[in-house]
Order: C-alpha cells, then sequence, then structure tokens
C-alpha cells in the first residue's frame, strides 16, 4: 500500500523561499504571468485565490508596480489570458467574473503562452496555481526547461496532494529555475506571504524584501534570515 502523501514541511518552505529570492528580476516593476486551473475541481477554492491574488499588487504598489497577466483554462479546451493589468480592482474584477467548468488540465498552453509572451516582451515569472495534471509530463517538462533557457522561473504552488501531479509539478519548477510548493486550506497565510514575496522580489529585489520584512511577516522574516547568513 502506498504511504499517504505528507504535507509541505517547513523546510521546504523555507527552499522555496530561498529560491525565490534568487530570481532575477528587473531594474524597477515587474511583469508577472498568474495562471490557474479552473475546473471543477478548482471551484471550492476560487473565491479564496482571487482574495489573494489581489495582495500580490498591494505588497508591490511601493515598487514602481507589478503587472499581472491572468490566465486560466477551463471547460472544454478554453484557455484564456487577460491583457496586462496594473490594478488589483481590474484583476480582481476579471477574475471575478470567471466560473469554474469542469474539464481536463491544459498546463502546456500555460508554459507555451508564457515562452510566446516574454518572446515580445520580457516576463520575470510564472506562477501556476493547480491541483492535477493529465498531460504528457515529458512534453510539459521540455517546454519548462524552454522556459528556463529564457530566464522565466515557474513558481508552482500545488494545491492537494495528488502523487501524479506533485512529480510533474517539481520537475517543471526545477527545469524552469523556479520553486515547488504545496499548499491546502490550512496554510492559506503562508501562501499569501509567499506569492508575496516572488512578487515583491520580482519587483523589488532583496531591499524590497527587506522593508516589507519590517511590517511583521513571519515567513519573510525567516527569508530576510537565510539572506543575512548567505
Amino acid at each position: 500500500m502506498a504511504e499517504p502523501p505528507r504535507k509541505t514541511s517547513r523546510t521546504e518552505i523555507d527552499a522555496f523561499i530561498r529560491k525565490a529570492t534568487t530570481t532575477p528580476k528587473p531594474g524597477a516593476g515587474g511583469r508577472l504571468i498568474f495562471a490557474m486551473d479552473a475546473t471543477a475541481s478548482r471551484e471550492p477554492t476560487w473565491d479564496h485565490a482571487c482574495q489573494i491574488q489581489g495582495q500580490m499588487f498591494e505588497a508591490t504598489a511601493d515598487l514602481g508596480g507589478l503587472e499581472i497577466q491572468l490566465c486560466y483554462y477551463r471547460g472544454y479546451g478554453e484557455f484564456q489570458a487577460t491583457a496586462w493589468l496594473a490594478s488589483s480592482r481590474d484583476l480582481l474584477g476579471r477574475m471575478g467574473a470567471v466560473r469554474c467548468l469542469g474539464g481536463h488540465t491544459q498546463i502546456e498552453k500555460v508554459l507555451r503562452h508564457t515562452l510566446k509572451e516574454t518572446t515580445a516582451r520580457k516576463v520575470d515569472a510564472l506562477v501556476f496555481v493547480g491541483d492535477c495534471m493529465e498531460e504528457d509530463a515529458d512534453q510539459l517538462c521540455h517546454v519548462a526547461g524552454a522556459l528556463g533557457l529564457r530566464g522565466v522561473p515557474t513558481f508552482v504552488f500545488h494545491e492537494g496532494f495528488e502523487p501524479l501531479a506533485e512529480r510533474t509539478f517539481r520537475q517543471i519548477a526545477r527545469l524552469s529555475r523556479g520553486a515547488y510548493c504545496r499548499f491546502d486550506s490550512s496554510s492559506a497565510q503562508e501562501l499569501r506571504d509567499l506569492l508575496s514575496a516572488v512578487a515583491v522580489y520580482a519587483s523589488g529585489g532583496r531591499r524590497a524584501l527587506e522593508d516589507l520584512n519590517r511590517r511583521g511577516s513571519l515567513v519573510l522574516r525567516r527569508l530576510t534570515d537565510q539572506l543575512d547568513r548567505k
């Protein structure tokens, strides 16, 4: 009998944060694609994800801004990408209009879309939130490797414990020079802090993280401590 999947450990979360701080960053502002699985299995957590996403903008408001493009897939082959957005109100309005529909995953479309976008104008990071994977893992890893060569790390937030998805998501993160972290309903605060860490570092680098740390986030305090030990 297979062992039950374990929750993400404190060590893994620390490793994720440490990886986020080594992501290449622009001089001012940042461009980040936020991609979400909007199939039926994600419906219970979609509204909560909308709230967390809006807080990414708040965390980077004083750093020269953060442009975010929302991407999602759902239903029978539907894939959507918004224009580049620079306010939480616009983004939350777009997300609030989305309703989850049953269908298979389309992660390859997310990765290939990101490649196309960064060819037109540099994308600093891809954040993907999903719970399962129903595609060819080798093909996904191939495209993830292309993202890594283009300097676009993928930060994968895995909701739940599906083992096949975990294996593939970890490889996508590694090949793109990003990071992987699992979350569930009990780790909402850490997810919010981790997303903010990625956004803040993409926009303003280490100094911005240190400023954010002074506002009292325990996760970001651990991040700054790790930077000080380097």
